[in-house]
């Protein structure tokens, strides 16, 4: 049967060639960090079960020294910057054709592979399909950009050397996220909320739980990450158990706010340093900066319709 543990190694021998091809890249000085850096991720993704927690803690520190002593550097791919502006203007929109298999591949997956359980995983369809929609519009761009694998490699090594370790700061922070769940940071939250909240205001408690989901957000860098911790500092507690609010409701705008706050730090790093790094922008952090005036009047409405929608 497909699930996770076949992912999981598609990409771990991903980043093992990026560790590969990064020692061999004589134009980057930073290449052995790089080669260190993919190559431990790959470690992770391969045998990180056989690893335990304790070395994978270890492995996680070793990335984090990599990455916070500015050990990576960017290396150049399989093609040059003139070559690939030539194959865009020559296959113009069909580029676009191409990433949208991969979305295409991933939705008739998951509606199809939970009638075939004895293939796929029911509960890992989703990863599964989006695993073979990426080899699926791999093979397509080589067939129709006339390329190889080995230049697919490169192309792919150079993109993720240019994100660096903001690619995977996702990751880290929401198994934060469930670390601070764990731990119990959402009573220790709710403690100190409860001496600020005026009692017996539900304005007040709807206002700190929704800047609370934004700020919270913003800190962690995923609202995933957010929701356990001020869902049972404010969301359970007060909103629902005190106010009786609607649970749905109070959930899903919850949410909402939180990704306000999304859109607003840097440490939502693949929707707002990732995309600067691959346009290249001398300001890292100009997507954040664009979007804070759509984010603080979202917030404002979403702690709105939490008050007016989830209480009788």
């Amino acid at each position: 049967m497909i699930g996770l543990a076949q992912v999981y190694l598609l990409a771990g021998l991903v980043f093992a060639a990026f560790a590969t091809l990064s020692l061999g890249d004589a134009s980057n000085p930073k290449r052995l960090a790089n080669a260190g850096f993919w190559g431990l991720l790959a470690l992770s993704m391969l045998a990180g079960d056989r690893l335990g927690d304790f070395g994978n803690g270890l492995l996680v520190l070793a990335l984090v020294a990599i990455a916070g002593f500015g050990g990576l550097g960017r290396g150049h791919g399989g093609t040059s910057a003139e070559e690939r502006a030539a194959a865009a203007q020559r296959n113009g929109n069909r580029l676009f054709l191409l990433a949208l298999v991969i979305p295409a591949v991933a939705l008739a997956g998951t509606l199809l592979f939970k009638h075939l359980p004895a293939l796929v995983d029911g509960k890992q369809a989703t990863l599964v399909s989006l695993a073979l929609g990426v080899l699926i519009a791999l093979a397509l761009g080589m067939a129709v950009l006339r390329t190889t694998p080995v230049v697919a490699m490169q192309e792919g090594r150079r993109l993720v050397d240019a994100v660096g370790w903001a690619g995977i700061l996702p990751q880290m922070l929401a198994s934060l996220g469930a670390v601070f769940a764990l731990a119990g940071v959402g009573n220790v939250v709710g403690g100190l909320m409860a001496g600020v909240i005026p009692q017996g205001s539900l304005l007040a408690a709807v206002i700190a739980y929704g800047l609370g989901m934004a700020l919270f957000t913003m800190a962690m860098g995923n609202a995933f990450a957010a929701f356990p911790v001020i869902a049972a500092a404010i969301g359970l507690p007060v909103l629902i158990h005190q106010y009786h609010g609607d649970p749905a409701i109070v959930a899903a705008i919850g949410m909402l706010a939180g990704f306000c706050g999304t859109l607003m730090t840097p440490m939502a790093a693949n929707f707002n340093i990732v995309p600067a790094a691959l346009l290249e922008l001398s300001d890292r952090n100009a997507v954040v900066k664009a979007q804070v005036p759509t984010a603080l009047p979202l917030l404002a409405v979403n702690i709105l319709l939490i008050y007016w929608l989830a209480f009788p």
